[in-house]
């Protein structure tokens, strides 16, 4: 079915801005409190999916998943981001990552619609620090649907924007993100050189390379299938 694009769907970390450190540093704290070791390589198992499947994973790599109870986990949680929090007021619009500036301004120009989809519940004060607030026409609440790799959080901003999935261009830099982008039907685009980004629609190295005219271009293709 040939259609035209009519929303994009973003990403917060890795596409937008940068705050896999931050995280590292407040879950590696967390950790360290409760006796688990956490490094960097284990970090990027965390990568694009919610707080709570974070933390459960943190307490299964120290075997210690049954000495917490639902309350207990809740807490945990809730302690790593408020120190997750401390650290990201240091962001500005400095920080928006090469490149996205630009293309939100082609979107607005061309009144595409625009959405961020993270699963991140600190997306708002991102959005704000980074200083993008007039360009997004709706934020997904990561708490009012199934995290990635279900569909859900795509296919909720889709619906809130009043346009049709198979119009949707979603943007990720994780495979759990592709994966829920092409489970909701919509035209994937990968961010980065990770190999688990293969099934994506259309790849780019990073931010700094996107070009929106190769999006159209390979989005008609798809859209024509």
């Amino acid at each position: 079915m040939s259609g035209k694009i009519k929303a994009v769907i973003f990403d917060m970390d890795g596409v937008l801005t940068e705050t896999s450190e931050y995280h590292f540093l407040a879950w590696r704290k967390l950790a360290g409190e409760i006796g688990i070791e956490l490094n960097r390589e284990f970090n990027e198992e965390l990568k694009g999916i919610s707080r709570y499947e974070s933390m459960m994973k943190i307490l299964k790599l120290g075997d210690k998943v049954n000495e917490y109870s639902d309350r207990e986990i809740e807490k945990l949680t809730t302690r790593k981001n408020e120190d997750y929090k401390v650290l990201i007021q240091s962001i500005t619009p400095d920080d928006l990552l090469a490149g996205i500036h630009g293309l939100l301004v082609v979107l607005k120009q061309k009144e595409i619609k625009i959405a961020v989809a993270s699963a991140s519940f600190s997306a708002p004060i991102l959005i704000e620090k980074l200083g993008i607030g007039r360009f997004v026409d709706y934020l997904v609440d990561p708490g009012s649907v199934r995290g990635k790799p279900y569909p859900d959080i795509f296919l909720k901003a889709a619906r809130e924007l009043h346009v049709d999935p198979e119009s949707c261009v979603g943007i990720e830099d994780a495979k759990a993100g592709v994966d829920a982008i092409n489970a909701a039907h919509m035209f994937s685009v990968g961010i980065g050189t990770d190999g688990a980004l293969s099934h994506a629609c259309l790849v780019f190295s990073d931010t700094e390379q996107i070009v929106w005219n190769e999006i159209e271009k390979v989005f008609d293709a798809w859209s024509d299938r």
